[in-house]
């Protein structure tokens, strides 16, 4: 009778907004007692030097049981969960892509041995993982379709980058010339495997044809390129334009947010997954210069390390369960021993024939496994290519690589190390891959002031005579402290042998001239000097421009290698 009355009383929205409050209420309390465990856990787990995402896991599995007994955790309440659990998919693997991924050195690399090794070693290792997760050879019991089954071989043949760079970090092994070769061969590899895990868990159509892999191949490199120019040619321009105009806090930290969920959004409907467009996106503002990167990802790196990563991890440890043991015992010695050996087969294969120095070294580190590999089995079970069964199993399985492996690749590393046969230093990795030996390393840190510079009073051919020296094609031209231009050796070609002595340098020099601050990072004037082909740059001062000196790649060069060597 009240409703008739009051006809604009909805009884039944009434009760459909208290049983929404409801849901929202529960989804709050299991956000907060995950969140607030996970991080407890890592804490604890930190003290015991075990890894963090088995303490974000070890949390979800923990309060599992005691939210479902308490209707905490739910099929309602964890709808309001599973929006924060994608974004923590997307920033993950965009987090991956940013530190993990430098498409530059893996171009670089493509006719190197390092990438022969890592190309066996990704073919060998996956083929062999096939063998598990089809049932070509023998029926395990999956019945996955090939490309579920090419999606799962993936994440068991692939490498954690993270694990392998902690363990070689926490030896003084990254800089050595075994840990360069490890680590290299670990980037290369770890990005064909994820290419090919994003190829297979797409929304494209799962069969499989050689005109259908070309389209494929074709979206990828189109999302890659188009990705690589809105992040490394339009985003940096377009933040410091807004940041000069409107002035709004955390524009930039806003901006990338919103450009990461449109790639992700112009990922999925190309039929790729949008963890792989968020990889790619990553992967390509890894190329940004230094002082770009550290102004947009602070920021983003805190909220995904307190909110999005934990609560993640945390959620796979809520999904885990018992009911592994109802596989049989030769499906999950074949799931867990198979894919490893194969591993160590393939890189040893790739390494052997590629003429690396220690090959079982190099194949003991591509046996890392864990982290990167907990969330793809999470994205495969959403999508239900594996059912709780399976992915409980696998999950256990790469707690014990996490927890075991670092141990067997530190021993093989170690060994391998005292070799007397190795080189001193390696001068055939990729120069992106070497980035590490640039961190915090400013202009100021490497500069001569005390460098004279040829006056632009001086003759071609006194210039040619006395100032020219091996690997060196441009130089700069100061007066009394005045920075004046660069000249470069190229520019002689034009100017006949008969004039040299009565051209002076003023006649030549370029005025119109790039240059670096004494703040700036090495790494950031490196890639200035590399777009505009230069073999020095001028540094002045920020404020005054004054002339102060200039700096070569040859200085850059021997500051790596010195970095090389004091490593160990």
């Amino acid at each position: 009778m009240l409703a008739e009355h009051l006809p604009f009383l909805d009884i039944a929205g009434l009760f459909s907004v208290a049983e929404h409050s409801i849901q929202l209420r529960q989804s709050l309390l299991a956000l907060g007692a995950l969140i607030i465990t996970a991080k407890l856990f890592e804490g604890v787990f930190r003290r015991l030097r075990l890894n963090a995402i088995v303490a974000y896991a070890a949390a979800g599995i923990l309060l599992g049981p005691v939210m479902e007994l308490t209707g905490v955790w739910s099929v309602d309440s964890t709808l309001h969960i599973e929006l924060l659990l994608t974004l923590g998919i997307f920033i993950f693997f965009f987090l991956i892509g940013l530190d993990e991924i430098d498409i530059s050195s893996f171009m670089a690399s493509l006719r190197g041995h390092y990438f022969l090794a890592a190309v066996l070693s990704v073919v060998l290792s996956l083929g062999i993982s096939m063998l598990v997760t089809t049932d070509v050879v023998f029926d395990f019991g999956l019945r996955l379709a090939f490309t579920e089954a090419l999606a799962l071989a993936g994440i068991l043949s692939m490498t954690s980058l993270g694990i392998v760079v902690k363990v070689l970090v926490d030896d003084g092994r990254l800089k050595e010339p075994v840990g360069m070769q490890i680590f290299t061969v670990v980037v290369i590899s770890e990005l064909i495997v994820l290419l090919i895990i994003g190829f297979s868990i797409g929304e494209h159509v799962h069969e499989v044809s050689p005109v259908g892999i070309l389209i494929l191949v074709g979206k990828v490199a189109g999302f890659a390129v188009a990705s690589w120019i809105l992040s490394s040619r339009v985003l940096p321009p377009v933040v410091a334009l807004l940041q000069r105009v409107i002035q709004v806090p955390q524009l930039s930290l806003g901006l990338l947010l919103g450009v990461l969920f449109l790639i992700v959004w112009g990922a999925e409907l190309m039929g790729l997954h949008g963890s792989l467009g968020a990889l790619l996106f990553g992967a390509s503002l890894s190329g940004l210069p230094y002082q770009v990167r550290r102004e947009i990802t602070p920021g983003l790196r805190s909220v995904a390390e307190g909110l999005f990563v934990p609560l993640f991890f945390a959620s796979a440890g809520l999904q885990f369960s018992f009911s592994f043991v109802t596989l049989p015992v030769w499906t999950m010695v074949a799931l867990a021993l198979i894919p490893l050996f194969g591993n160590f087969i393939g890189a040893f294969i790739g390494a052997y024939f590629s003429r690396l120095t220690v090959p079982y070294a190099v194949a003991s580190g591509l046996m890392g496994k864990g982290v990167a590999e907990i969330a793809l089995l999470l994205v495969l079970w959403d999508s239900g290519v594996i059912d709780e069964v399976v992915f409980s199993f696998l999950v256990l399985v790469m707690f014990g690589y996490i927890l075991f492996m670092p141990p067997v690749i530190s021993f093989a590393v170690s060994r391998a190390s005292r070799r007397a046969d190795l080189p001193e230093e390696l001068t055939d990795i990729p120069q992106g891959i070497a980035h590490f030996a640039l961190d915090n390393i400013t202009v100021d840190d490497i500069l001569d002031r005390s460098r004279h510079h040829p006056d632009p009073s001086v003759t071609v051919r006194d210039f040619t005579d006395r100032w020219t020296m091996p690997n060196q094609h441009d130089y700069v031209v100061a007066e009394k402290g005045a920075l004046v231009g660069i000249v470069s050796l190229s520019t002689f070609r034009y100017l006949p042998k008969a004039s040299w002595a009565r051209t002076s340098l003023k006649d030549v020099v370029r005025r119109e001239t790039p240059v670096a601050w004494p703040e700036e990072h090495v790494e950031d004037v490196l890639q200035r000097m590399t777009e505009t082909s230069l073999s020095t740059i001028p540094v002045v001062e920020p404020e005054s421009e004054k002339f102060i000196g200039a700096v070569t790649r040859e200085d850059i060069v021997e500051l790596m290698l010195t970095e090389f060597r004091g490593a160990h």
